[in-house]
């Protein structure tokens, strides 16, 4: 299945270091010497899984009912995993009332993606369209998705981009979301300040991808005013919701002093724990702040481990392996193990 997904890691070059100064890295192609950018970009950095209204385990398509309801019995057993339960309990939700469209949007979504049922995409579909007729946004933003993909029904993109556009002006974030990088493939300014419109709503309802998007337009000024600061406190946001190209980002930002306070500190405690969370490129900006001992205290082990982690996803670099040559053979065991020690980790 194709993912939408953002508009990548932009990741502009940082600055004082006491080495080479190095520009954005793709972890899918290894890179030579690295070298500052003639200015930023946008790079093809590895595809996120963002949430779609069928993903497995979002719930944004199979939501809880109005909190003066009885509770949604289909809806908690989907949340606990328990897919069988909850096909049965939404099928009696619609043998009860034919116009409960939340309980449809959950057969969708189990029908989708082959949950508690055989997966079947034919079926996946005519509960969304039911459940659209219904007026439920979740249903349509899927529908969109669907149409846009070809799956389940005949591939549409300007059907799909009807019912995103429906979807999104009713207030589905992920709607918004993904009808906003359409709208950036025009290249059009019109179509990139509405996209940036649409980025917002997405962000406001805390969608950490949209809100590392918007955080980029703002950098860049596309769509937006040219604004660091705002740039970096969307990425401060995405990053506090988890999203990995959010986190480098700041932690850049904040390494440089842009658009917010210079602290090395506090840069490299967003590094590492990106890190921790298998990010190639964070792994090899920790690495080289161990090296020389900027924001964290020098620690050439810690380096070595952290570039063998990098290394292992595909990024190399050639400045860190040349400066850490010089380890010891215990020294250099010990970098192996935690790197397969770290990567071992889930």
């Amino acid at each position: 299945m194709r993912r939408r997904v953002g508009l990548g890691l932009l990741l502009t070059a940082w600055t004082a270091l006491p080495v080479p100064a190095f520009a954005a890295q793709n972890p899918a192609a290894p890179q030579q010497t690295p070298r500052p950018p003639a200015a930023p970009e946008v790079l093809k950095a590895p595809a996120r899984d963002l949430p779609t209204p069928y993903t497995p385990n979002y719930v944004g398509g199979a939501r809880p009912p109005a909190t003066s309801q009885p509770p949604d019995f289909a809806y908690g057993a989907y949340q606990r995993g328990q897919y069988i339960t909850a096909f049965r309990e939404a099928t009696k939700r619609i043998e009860a009332d034919r116009k409960d469209g939340a309980a449809m949007t959950l057969l969708g979504e189990l029908y989708n993606q082959g949950l508690g049922t055989k997966q079947d995409p034919l079926k996946a579909a005519e509960w969304y369209k039911l459940a659209a007729a219904q007026g439920d946004i979740a249903a349509m933003a899927s529908l969109g998705l669907m149409a846009m993909d070809g799956r389940g029904m005949p591939k549409d993109p300007k059907l799909g981009r009807r019912w995103l556009e429906q979807a999104a002006e009713r207030g589905q974030p992920q709607a918004a979301y993904n009808l906003a990088l359409i709208l950036l493939g025009s290249g059009t300014e019109p179509d990139q300040a509405r996209a940036a419109t649409l980025f917002r709503k997405a962000a406001d309802a805390e969608l950490g991808p949209a809100q590392h998007d918007l955080g980029v337009l703002y950098l860049q000024g596309r769509g937006v005013p040219k604004d660091a600061s705002k740039a970096a406190e969307w990425f401060r946001r995405s990053a506090d919701n988890g999203d990995l190209a959010g986190e480098v980002e700041f932690a850049i930002l904040l390494f440089n002093g842009t658009g917010v306070p210079k602290d090395e500190g506090r840069a490299a405690r967003y590094f590492l724990h990106a890190a921790a969370r298998g990010n190639a490129i964070a792994q090899n900006r920790i690495s080289r702040l161990y090296a020389v001992g900027r924001g964290v205290p020098k620690n050439v082990v810690e380096a070595a481990a952290w570039n063998l982690a990098a290394a292992a996803q595909g990024l190399s670099d050639a400045w860190l392996d040349q400066t850490l040559t010089g380890l010891s053979a215990d020294e250099r065991a010990r970098a192996e193990r935690l790197a397969n020690d770290r990567a071992n980790v889930k």
